[in-house]
Protein backbone atom coordinates (compact mmCIF):
# COMPACT_ATOMS: atom_id res chain seq x y z
CA UNK A 1 0.00 0.00 0.00
CA UNK A 2 1.41 3.87 -0.69
CA UNK A 3 2.13 5.91 2.05
CA UNK A 4 -0.64 7.89 3.48
CA UNK A 5 -0.52 11.54 1.41
CA UNK A 6 -0.29 13.94 4.22
CA UNK A 7 -0.26 17.28 2.67
CA UNK A 8 2.57 19.36 2.97
CA UNK A 9 2.04 22.39 5.09
CA UNK A 10 1.43 19.36 7.73
CA UNK A 11 4.10 17.37 7.72
CA UNK A 12 5.95 20.48 8.44
CA UNK A 13 3.97 20.81 11.92
CA UNK A 14 4.68 17.06 12.66
CA UNK A 15 8.13 17.16 11.89
CA UNK A 16 8.01 19.99 14.63
CA UNK A 17 5.69 18.42 16.91
CA UNK A 18 7.78 14.96 16.62
CA UNK A 19 11.08 16.60 18.31
CA UNK A 20 8.81 17.01 21.26
CA UNK A 21 6.50 13.92 21.39
CA UNK A 22 4.99 11.04 19.61
CA UNK A 23 2.35 12.44 17.01
CA UNK A 24 0.04 9.40 15.12
CA UNK A 25 -2.53 9.98 12.71
CA UNK A 26 -5.91 8.51 13.87
CA UNK A 27 -9.41 7.97 13.45
CA UNK A 28 -11.12 8.64 9.80
CA UNK A 29 -8.10 9.55 7.88
CA UNK A 30 -6.53 6.46 8.84
CA UNK A 31 -9.70 4.51 8.30
CA UNK A 32 -9.99 5.85 4.78
CA UNK A 33 -6.67 5.51 4.00
CA UNK A 34 -6.64 1.86 4.47
CA UNK A 35 -9.77 1.63 2.72
CA UNK A 36 -8.46 2.91 -0.75
CA UNK A 37 -9.77 6.44 0.03
CA UNK A 38 -8.12 9.79 -0.49
CA UNK A 39 -7.76 11.16 3.44
CA UNK A 40 -9.69 13.72 4.34
CA UNK A 41 -10.38 15.68 8.27
CA UNK A 42 -6.33 14.43 9.54
CA UNK A 43 -6.57 13.93 13.51
CA UNK A 44 -3.35 13.91 15.19
CA UNK A 45 -3.31 12.38 18.27
CA UNK A 46 0.32 13.10 20.46
CA UNK A 47 1.85 10.95 22.94
CA UNK A 48 4.56 12.15 25.56
CA UNK A 49 4.00 15.60 25.88
CA UNK A 50 1.93 17.76 27.82
CA UNK A 51 -0.54 20.13 26.81
CA UNK A 52 1.68 23.60 26.94
CA UNK A 53 4.34 22.32 25.34
CA UNK A 54 1.97 21.17 22.29
CA UNK A 55 0.09 24.24 22.22
CA UNK A 56 4.29 26.29 22.45
CA UNK A 57 4.97 23.92 19.15
CA UNK A 58 1.76 24.49 17.00
CA UNK A 59 1.82 28.74 17.56
CA UNK A 60 4.33 29.03 15.09
CA UNK A 61 2.30 27.48 12.43
CA UNK A 62 -0.77 29.23 12.34
CA UNK A 63 -3.89 30.53 14.77
CA UNK A 64 -4.66 27.64 16.97
CA UNK A 65 -7.92 27.68 18.70
CA UNK A 66 -8.15 25.51 22.10
CA UNK A 67 -11.30 23.75 22.50
CA UNK A 68 -10.31 23.14 26.05
CA UNK A 69 -7.50 22.32 27.85
CA UNK A 70 -9.76 20.02 30.34
CA UNK A 71 -10.25 17.88 26.43
CA UNK A 72 -6.47 18.32 25.23
CA UNK A 73 -7.35 19.13 22.09
CA UNK A 74 -5.96 22.28 20.07
CA UNK A 75 -7.22 23.19 16.63
CA UNK A 76 -4.58 24.53 14.23
CA UNK A 77 -5.65 26.60 10.81
CA UNK A 78 -3.26 26.08 8.13
CA UNK A 79 -4.51 28.04 5.23
CA UNK A 80 -8.40 27.07 4.46
CA UNK A 81 -7.79 23.69 6.20
CA UNK A 82 -7.94 23.03 10.50
CA UNK A 83 -6.56 20.23 11.95
CA UNK A 84 -7.47 18.62 15.16
CA UNK A 85 -4.46 17.98 17.50
CA UNK A 86 -5.06 15.93 21.10
CA UNK A 87 -3.75 14.40 24.12
CA UNK A 88 -4.75 10.66 24.75
CA UNK A 89 -7.21 11.27 27.51
CA UNK A 90 -9.29 9.33 29.86
CA UNK A 91 -13.02 9.60 29.96
CA UNK A 92 -16.16 8.16 32.29
CA UNK A 93 -19.37 9.23 32.15
CA UNK A 94 -20.63 11.95 34.79
CA UNK A 95 -24.21 12.69 34.07
CA UNK A 96 -26.81 12.34 30.85
CA UNK A 97 -26.27 13.69 27.06
CA UNK A 98 -23.55 14.48 25.23
CA UNK A 99 -21.39 16.80 27.71
CA UNK A 100 -21.91 14.52 30.37
CA UNK A 101 -18.08 13.48 30.54
CA UNK A 102 -15.17 13.88 32.69
CA UNK A 103 -11.72 13.88 30.73
CA UNK A 104 -8.40 14.02 31.69
CA UNK A 105 -5.41 14.37 29.41
CA UNK A 106 -3.08 11.16 29.91
CA UNK A 107 0.41 11.68 27.32
CA UNK A 108 1.70 8.44 28.94
CA UNK A 109 -1.88 6.25 28.21
CA UNK A 110 -1.14 3.17 26.46
CA UNK A 111 -2.39 2.18 22.69
CA UNK A 112 -5.37 0.40 23.55
CA UNK A 113 -6.51 2.50 26.50
CA UNK A 114 -6.39 5.70 24.38
CA UNK A 115 -8.06 3.76 21.60
CA UNK A 116 -10.95 2.34 23.83
CA UNK A 117 -13.04 5.62 23.96
CA UNK A 118 -13.45 5.70 20.08
CA UNK A 119 -16.68 4.31 18.71
CA UNK A 120 -15.89 1.78 16.66
CA UNK A 121 -12.90 -0.58 15.68
CA UNK A 122 -12.20 0.72 12.48
CA UNK A 123 -11.70 4.10 13.68
CA UNK A 124 -9.63 3.61 16.81
CA UNK A 125 -6.58 2.36 14.34
CA UNK A 126 -3.48 5.22 14.55
CA UNK A 127 -0.59 5.48 12.10
CA UNK A 128 2.93 6.85 13.00
CA UNK A 129 3.18 9.20 10.16
CA UNK A 130 6.70 8.63 9.75
CA UNK A 131 7.61 5.23 9.47
CA UNK A 132 3.71 4.33 8.08
CA UNK A 133 3.50 1.80 11.53
CA UNK A 134 0.25 1.17 13.01
CA UNK A 135 -1.19 0.68 16.36
CA UNK A 136 -4.55 -1.34 16.12
CA UNK A 137 -4.99 -3.10 19.42
CA UNK A 138 -9.00 -3.66 18.83
CA UNK A 139 -8.47 -5.34 15.12
CA UNK A 140 -10.08 -2.52 13.18
CA UNK A 141 -8.30 -3.68 10.16
CA UNK A 142 -10.11 -6.94 10.30
CA UNK A 143 -13.44 -5.46 10.71
CA UNK A 144 -12.73 -3.49 7.60
CA UNK A 145 -11.75 -6.10 5.62
CA UNK A 146 -15.05 -7.78 6.56
CA UNK A 147 -17.01 -4.98 6.45
CA UNK A 148 -18.32 -4.71 9.69
CA UNK A 149 -19.30 -2.26 12.17
CA UNK A 150 -17.98 -3.23 15.79
CA UNK A 151 -17.75 -1.10 19.20
CA UNK A 152 -14.36 -0.92 20.64
CA UNK A 153 -15.28 -1.09 24.31
CA UNK A 154 -18.29 -0.98 26.63
CA UNK A 155 -17.61 3.27 27.03
CA UNK A 156 -20.05 2.87 23.50
CA UNK A 157 -23.19 3.24 25.63
CA UNK A 158 -22.12 6.48 27.18
CA UNK A 159 -22.51 8.35 24.31
CA UNK A 160 -26.31 7.89 22.13
CA UNK A 161 -24.68 9.20 19.43
CA UNK A 162 -22.66 6.58 18.27
CA UNK A 163 -26.27 4.58 17.55
CA UNK A 164 -26.69 6.83 14.74
CA UNK A 165 -23.13 7.06 13.63
CA UNK A 166 -23.25 3.57 12.89
CA UNK A 167 -26.68 4.26 11.11
CA UNK A 168 -24.63 6.68 8.85
CA UNK A 169 -21.15 4.73 8.32
CA UNK A 170 -23.01 1.62 7.95
CA UNK A 171 -24.63 3.65 4.73
CA UNK A 172 -21.23 5.38 3.48
CA UNK A 173 -19.44 2.33 3.82
CA UNK A 174 -21.79 -0.33 2.78
CA UNK A 175 -21.26 -2.02 6.22
CA UNK A 176 -23.24 -4.24 8.57
CA UNK A 177 -23.40 -4.23 11.77
CA UNK A 178 -22.01 -6.39 14.62
CA UNK A 179 -24.61 -8.84 16.11
CA UNK A 180 -22.91 -7.65 19.55
CA UNK A 181 -23.11 -4.16 18.86
CA UNK A 182 -26.63 -4.41 17.64
CA UNK A 183 -27.39 -6.41 21.39
CA UNK A 184 -26.07 -2.86 22.55
CA UNK A 185 -27.41 -0.57 20.90
CA UNK A 186 -30.96 -2.01 21.39
CA UNK A 187 -29.85 -1.32 24.96
CA UNK A 188 -29.68 2.35 24.37
CA UNK A 189 -32.45 2.86 23.19
CA UNK A 190 -33.70 5.17 25.69
CA UNK A 191 -31.10 7.83 25.83
CA UNK A 192 -32.03 8.74 22.27
CA UNK A 193 -33.86 11.60 24.32
CA UNK A 194 -30.39 12.92 25.64
CA UNK A 195 -29.50 13.95 21.91
CA UNK A 196 -29.53 17.94 20.95
CA UNK A 197 -31.74 17.94 17.62
CA UNK A 198 -28.72 19.20 15.58
CA UNK A 199 -26.32 16.33 16.48
CA UNK A 200 -29.73 13.72 15.57
CA UNK A 201 -29.65 15.96 11.74
CA UNK A 202 -25.40 15.78 11.44
CA UNK A 203 -25.84 11.99 11.20
CA UNK A 204 -29.18 11.91 8.97
CA UNK A 205 -27.16 15.03 7.09
CA UNK A 206 -23.92 12.34 6.32
CA UNK A 207 -26.40 9.84 5.09
CA UNK A 208 -28.41 12.06 2.67
CA UNK A 209 -25.29 13.20 1.28
CA UNK A 210 -22.62 10.91 1.34
CA UNK A 211 -24.15 7.33 1.05
CA UNK A 212 -23.03 4.78 -1.15
CA UNK A 213 -26.04 2.18 0.24
CA UNK A 214 -28.48 4.42 1.97
CA UNK A 215 -30.72 0.67 2.73
CA UNK A 216 -27.89 -0.32 5.19
CA UNK A 217 -28.56 2.70 7.51
CA UNK A 218 -31.85 1.84 7.76
CA UNK A 219 -31.30 -1.71 8.20
CA UNK A 220 -29.20 -0.74 11.01
CA UNK A 221 -32.10 1.24 12.35
CA UNK A 222 -33.75 -2.24 12.43
CA UNK A 223 -31.68 -3.73 13.88
CA UNK A 224 -30.68 -1.80 16.79
CA UNK A 225 -35.13 -0.72 17.29
CA UNK A 226 -33.97 2.99 16.82
CA UNK A 227 -36.35 3.13 13.67
CA UNK A 228 -39.28 3.42 16.54
CA UNK A 229 -38.00 6.79 16.90
CA UNK A 230 -37.97 7.73 13.65
CA UNK A 231 -42.77 6.27 13.05
CA UNK A 232 -42.84 7.56 9.46
CA UNK A 233 -40.04 5.10 8.60
CA UNK A 234 -41.03 2.25 10.92
CA UNK A 235 -45.12 2.52 10.11
CA UNK A 236 -43.65 1.45 6.28
CA UNK A 237 -42.88 -1.99 7.82
CA UNK A 238 -45.88 -4.71 7.43
CA UNK A 239 -47.67 -1.98 5.19
CA UNK A 240 -48.59 -4.32 2.32
CA UNK A 241 -48.10 -3.52 -1.50
CA UNK A 242 -49.91 -5.31 -4.32
CA UNK A 243 -47.23 -8.14 -5.42
CA UNK A 244 -47.95 -7.93 -9.13
CA UNK A 245 -46.86 -4.26 -8.61
CA UNK A 246 -44.73 -4.36 -5.90
CA UNK A 247 -43.14 -8.18 -6.04
CA UNK A 248 -40.35 -6.80 -3.81
CA UNK A 249 -42.35 -7.09 -0.37
CA UNK A 250 -43.85 -4.58 1.54
CA UNK A 251 -43.12 -0.59 1.57
CA UNK A 252 -39.73 -0.23 3.72
CA UNK A 253 -38.38 -2.95 1.78
CA UNK A 254 -39.74 -0.96 -1.55
CA UNK A 255 -38.21 2.22 0.23
CA UNK A 256 -34.94 0.58 0.56
CA UNK A 257 -34.52 -0.56 -2.76
CA UNK A 258 -35.60 3.01 -4.07
CA UNK A 259 -32.91 4.50 -1.86
CA UNK A 260 -30.79 1.89 -3.09
CA UNK A 261 -31.34 3.22 -6.75
CA UNK A 262 -31.48 6.46 -6.35
CA UNK A 263 -28.07 6.92 -5.34
CA UNK A 264 -26.41 5.13 -8.54
CA UNK A 265 -28.42 7.31 -11.06
CA UNK A 266 -26.52 10.40 -12.81
CA UNK A 267 -28.63 13.06 -11.49
CA UNK A 268 -27.56 12.05 -7.51
CA UNK A 269 -24.50 11.01 -8.27
CA UNK A 270 -23.78 14.33 -10.19
CA UNK A 271 -25.28 16.65 -7.86
CA UNK A 272 -24.03 18.74 -4.87
CA UNK A 273 -24.91 18.24 -1.47
CA UNK A 274 -27.78 20.40 -1.30
CA UNK A 275 -29.56 18.48 -4.47
CA UNK A 276 -28.54 15.29 -3.04
CA UNK A 277 -30.38 15.91 0.38
CA UNK A 278 -33.43 16.86 -1.75
CA UNK A 279 -33.40 13.45 -3.84
CA UNK A 280 -32.86 11.29 -1.22
CA UNK A 281 -34.87 12.52 1.34
CA UNK A 282 -37.59 12.71 -1.31
CA UNK A 283 -37.31 8.94 -2.34
CA UNK A 284 -37.25 7.91 1.91
CA UNK A 285 -40.33 10.08 2.38
CA UNK A 286 -42.57 9.33 -1.18
CA UNK A 287 -44.72 6.62 0.19
CA UNK A 288 -44.72 8.15 3.59
CA UNK A 289 -48.58 7.99 3.36
CA UNK A 290 -49.45 4.64 2.58
CA UNK A 291 -49.41 3.15 6.01
CA UNK A 292 -52.52 5.80 6.40
CA UNK A 293 -54.21 5.11 2.98
CA UNK A 294 -53.59 1.40 2.40
CA UNK A 295 -56.57 -1.01 2.53
CA UNK A 296 -57.71 -3.69 -0.14
CA UNK A 297 -60.17 -2.80 -3.52
CA UNK A 298 -61.52 -4.67 -5.72
CA UNK A 299 -59.53 -3.46 -8.85
CA UNK A 300 -59.36 -5.42 -12.49
CA UNK A 301 -61.21 -8.10 -11.11
CA UNK A 302 -59.72 -8.78 -8.03
CA UNK A 303 -59.09 -7.74 -4.07
CA UNK A 304 -55.66 -5.78 -4.58
CA UNK A 305 -53.99 -3.53 -1.40
CA UNK A 306 -54.44 -0.18 -2.79
CA UNK A 307 -52.93 3.74 -1.79
CA UNK A 308 -54.93 6.05 -3.09
CA UNK A 309 -54.22 9.45 -2.78
CA UNK A 310 -50.99 8.49 -0.78
CA UNK A 311 -48.99 10.87 -2.20
CA UNK A 312 -50.62 13.93 -0.96
CA UNK A 313 -51.37 12.59 2.55
CA UNK A 314 -47.09 12.12 2.41
CA UNK A 315 -46.20 15.65 1.86
CA UNK A 316 -47.03 16.67 5.21
CA UNK A 317 -45.84 14.00 7.07
CA UNK A 318 -41.77 14.15 5.06
CA UNK A 319 -42.44 17.80 6.35
CA UNK A 320 -42.98 16.69 9.92
CA UNK A 321 -40.08 14.44 9.92
CA UNK A 322 -38.05 16.41 8.29
CA UNK A 323 -38.64 18.72 11.36
CA UNK A 324 -38.24 16.62 14.05
CA UNK A 325 -34.41 15.72 12.78
CA UNK A 326 -33.74 19.35 12.84
CA UNK A 327 -33.36 19.86 8.39
CA UNK A 328 -33.18 23.22 7.47
CA UNK A 329 -36.55 24.71 6.19
CA UNK A 330 -35.09 25.30 2.70
CA UNK A 331 -34.61 21.39 2.38
CA UNK A 332 -38.34 20.86 3.63
CA UNK A 333 -39.63 23.14 0.95
CA UNK A 334 -37.87 21.05 -1.90
CA UNK A 335 -38.63 17.32 -0.34
CA UNK A 336 -42.35 18.31 -0.13
CA UNK A 337 -43.35 18.65 -2.91
CA UNK A 338 -41.06 16.09 -4.56
CA UNK A 339 -43.31 13.85 -2.53
CA UNK A 340 -46.62 15.05 -3.59
CA UNK A 341 -45.97 14.65 -6.90
CA UNK A 342 -44.12 11.41 -7.34
CA UNK A 343 -46.94 10.08 -8.93
CA UNK A 344 -48.09 12.81 -11.77
CA UNK A 345 -46.57 10.38 -14.05
CA UNK A 346 -49.30 8.23 -14.05
CA UNK A 347 -52.14 10.79 -14.30
CA UNK A 348 -53.86 11.02 -17.35
CA UNK A 349 -53.28 9.79 -20.66
CA UNK A 350 -49.79 9.79 -20.30
CA UNK A 351 -49.36 12.79 -22.49
CA UNK A 352 -48.11 16.02 -21.13
CA UNK A 353 -49.56 18.85 -22.39
CA UNK A 354 -46.96 22.08 -22.48
CA UNK A 355 -49.91 23.64 -19.95
CA UNK A 356 -49.43 20.76 -17.48
CA UNK A 357 -45.30 21.06 -17.69
CA UNK A 358 -45.52 24.39 -16.79
CA UNK A 359 -48.37 24.17 -13.65
CA UNK A 360 -46.27 21.46 -12.42
CA UNK A 361 -43.24 23.13 -12.15
CA UNK A 362 -44.29 26.04 -11.01
CA UNK A 363 -45.92 23.48 -8.33
CA UNK A 364 -42.64 21.76 -7.55
CA UNK A 365 -40.61 25.15 -6.70
CA UNK A 366 -38.15 25.13 -5.42
CA UNK A 367 -37.80 21.47 -6.35
CA UNK A 368 -37.33 20.95 -10.33
CA UNK A 369 -39.29 18.39 -13.05
CA UNK A 370 -35.40 17.22 -13.23
CA UNK A 371 -35.37 16.60 -9.44
CA UNK A 372 -38.67 14.69 -9.81
CA UNK A 373 -38.20 12.39 -12.84
CA UNK A 374 -35.27 11.44 -10.81
CA UNK A 375 -37.34 10.40 -7.87
CA UNK A 376 -39.86 8.63 -10.41
CA UNK A 377 -36.93 6.45 -11.71
CA UNK A 378 -35.49 5.29 -8.50
CA UNK A 379 -39.25 4.68 -7.28
CA UNK A 380 -39.54 2.14 -10.52
CA UNK A 381 -36.37 1.18 -9.91
CA UNK A 382 -37.37 0.14 -6.48
CA UNK A 383 -39.57 -3.12 -7.74
CA UNK A 384 -36.96 -5.79 -8.22
CA UNK A 385 -36.89 -7.83 -10.17
CA UNK A 386 -40.01 -6.26 -12.18
CA UNK A 387 -38.50 -3.79 -14.90
CA UNK A 388 -40.58 -1.44 -16.44
CA UNK A 389 -40.31 0.17 -19.64
CA UNK A 390 -43.22 1.10 -19.79
CA UNK A 391 -42.98 3.47 -17.20
CA UNK A 392 -39.61 4.88 -17.86
CA UNK A 393 -41.04 5.99 -21.08
CA UNK A 394 -43.50 8.18 -19.40
CA UNK A 395 -40.80 9.98 -17.22
CA UNK A 396 -38.56 10.09 -20.42
CA UNK A 397 -41.68 12.04 -21.98
CA UNK A 398 -41.79 14.16 -19.33
CA UNK A 399 -38.53 15.26 -19.04
CA UNK A 400 -38.34 15.61 -22.83
CA UNK A 401 -41.31 17.88 -22.44
CA UNK A 402 -39.90 20.18 -19.92
CA UNK A 403 -36.60 20.06 -21.69
CA UNK A 404 -38.72 21.79 -25.09
CA UNK A 405 -40.03 24.40 -22.70
CA UNK A 406 -36.65 24.96 -20.92
CA UNK A 407 -38.33 24.10 -17.60
CA UNK A 408 -36.54 21.29 -16.82
CA UNK A 409 -34.96 22.94 -14.08
CA UNK A 410 -36.12 25.83 -13.20
CA UNK A 411 -40.11 26.79 -12.66
CA UNK A 412 -41.59 29.84 -14.92
CA UNK A 413 -41.66 33.30 -14.11
CA UNK A 414 -44.13 35.93 -14.61
CA UNK A 415 -43.60 37.73 -17.94
CA UNK A 416 -46.39 40.47 -17.22
CA UNK A 417 -44.89 42.81 -14.11
CA UNK A 418 -46.75 45.51 -12.11
CA UNK A 419 -44.44 48.35 -14.26
CA UNK A 420 -46.78 46.92 -17.44
CA UNK A 421 -49.89 47.85 -15.87
CA UNK A 422 -48.82 51.53 -15.03
CA UNK A 423 -47.25 51.79 -18.50
CA UNK A 424 -51.03 50.89 -19.29
CA UNK A 425 -52.07 54.02 -17.41
CA UNK A 426 -53.69 51.72 -14.64
CA UNK A 427 -53.59 52.98 -11.04
CA UNK A 428 -51.41 51.47 -8.72
CA UNK A 429 -53.81 49.57 -6.07
CA UNK A 430 -56.00 46.29 -5.41
CA UNK A 431 -57.12 46.01 -8.77
CA UNK A 432 -53.30 44.93 -9.53
CA UNK A 433 -53.57 41.00 -8.29
CA UNK A 434 -56.48 40.33 -9.96
CA UNK A 435 -55.10 41.08 -13.14
CA UNK A 436 -51.58 39.93 -12.79
CA UNK A 437 -52.98 36.11 -11.23
CA UNK A 438 -55.28 36.47 -14.59
CA UNK A 439 -51.80 37.28 -17.19
CA UNK A 440 -49.95 34.12 -15.20
CA UNK A 441 -52.60 32.10 -16.04
CA UNK A 442 -52.85 32.71 -19.40
CA UNK A 443 -49.13 32.29 -20.04
CA UNK A 444 -49.01 28.48 -18.22
CA UNK A 445 -51.74 28.20 -20.97
CA UNK A 446 -49.83 29.35 -23.42
CA UNK A 447 -51.67 32.64 -24.19
CA UNK A 448 -48.48 34.56 -24.11
CA UNK A 449 -44.70 33.59 -24.45
CA UNK A 450 -42.99 37.25 -24.27
CA UNK A 451 -42.91 40.54 -23.56
CA UNK A 452 -44.15 41.57 -26.47
CA UNK A 453 -47.38 39.04 -26.93
CA UNK A 454 -47.89 39.59 -23.45
CA UNK A 455 -48.53 43.18 -23.57
CA UNK A 456 -50.94 42.44 -26.60
CA UNK A 457 -52.80 39.95 -24.30
CA UNK A 458 -53.32 43.09 -21.17
CA UNK A 459 -54.58 45.00 -24.38
CA UNK A 460 -57.02 42.90 -25.04
CA UNK A 461 -58.21 42.07 -21.15
CA UNK A 462 -58.30 45.52 -20.25
CA UNK A 463 -60.65 46.22 -23.22
CA UNK A 464 -63.07 43.08 -22.04
CA UNK A 465 -62.89 44.18 -18.60
CA UNK A 466 -62.19 47.86 -18.31
CA UNK A 467 -60.68 48.25 -15.05
CA UNK A 468 -60.47 52.32 -13.50
CA UNK A 469 -57.82 53.35 -15.19
CA UNK A 470 -56.16 57.02 -14.40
Amino acid sequence: MEPINIPADLRAVLDAVHRIGRPRLAGGCVRDWLMGREPKDFDIEVQGVGFDDLRAALAPFGATDVVGQSFGVIKLRLGTSDYDFSLPRRESKTGIGHRGFAVAPDPDLSDADAAARRDFTINAITCDPFTGELFDPHGGQRDLAARLLRHTSAAFTEDPLRVLRAFQFAARFDFTLAPETAALCRSMIGTFAELPVERIWGEWDKWATQSVKPSRGLAVLEETGWIGHFPEISTLRGTLQDHEWHPEGDVLTHTAHGCDALVNLPAWLEADASQRRALLFGILAHDFGKPGTTHQAEKHGRLRWVSPGHESTGGPLAETFLQRIGAPHALIDRVRPLVAFHMVHHSGNGEFSDSQVRRLARKLAPSTIDDLCAIMMADSLGRPPLHSPDTHALIEKLRARAHALALETTAPQPILLGRHLLTSGLSAGPSFKPILDAAFEAQLDGAFQDEATALIWLRNYLSAHNPTKT
